[in-house]
């Protein structure tokens, strides 16, 4: 009989993964927040696996007649985890480069892999300390107006998440044929 899955916490898959990536297991019986913010991290992390082992111009090529390439739809979680959890909670946000309503879903020439990144990373951090010391039931005011609760962020950018997740997940295939959620992870 094979143990048990830990509840939650990082497991190396068989084959290697980025120093950046794990997989997280979301609690089988855990709380509704850290099982919204578990499962979060899981497909943030994904995210960030489609472009390991790639150079600048495979995280930069357009694979869709829109244009969409990997290192865009980073650089737009970046902007929309600020977004959604920090500036609809009033919490700070660090200044943008760049027009998010126009230019958050593509990288320019003078932005590096690394830069935007990094950005995924600073954005994840303030999110993080967001969903940290913000109650579910907490609410707060959208970019449109509208009165959101902390746990219709965490859903709407669980959702947001995975989506793009997929989308990277069949930009990655076409560039490299490398599938799954991390290497040997179907």
């Amino acid at each position: 009989m094979s143990s048990p899955q830990p509840e939650h916490g990082p497991v190396t898959p068989a084959s290697s993964t980025p120093a950046t990536a794990r997989v997280l297991h979301v609690p089988y019986t855990g709380g509704e927040k850290e099982s919204l913010h578990a499962s979060l991290d899981l497909h943030r992390d994904a995210v960030l696996w489609k472009l390991a082992g790639l150079d600048d111009e495979q995280v930069r090529r357009a694979m869709t007649p829109s244009g969409t390439n990997l290192l865009g739809l980073v650089k737009h979680l970046a902007a929309v985890e600020y977004g959604w959890f920090c500036s609809t909670f009033g919490r700070e946000t660090e200044p943008f480069w760049f027009d998010p309503a126009t230019e958050d879903m593509a990288a320019s020439p003078d932005e590096t892999t690394a830069g935007i990144v990094a950005f995924y990373a600073r954005a994840r951090a303030a999110a993080d300390a967001a969903i940290r010391e913000t109650d579910l039931e907490a609410t707060g005011t959208a970019w449109d107006g509208r009165v959101v609760s902390m746990r219709w962020v965490l859903i709407h950018m669980l959702e947001d998440t995975v989506r793009h997740a997929g989308h990277m997940d069949i930009l990655r295939e076409l560039i490299d044929g490398a599938v799954g959620r991390f290497p040997g992870v179907e």
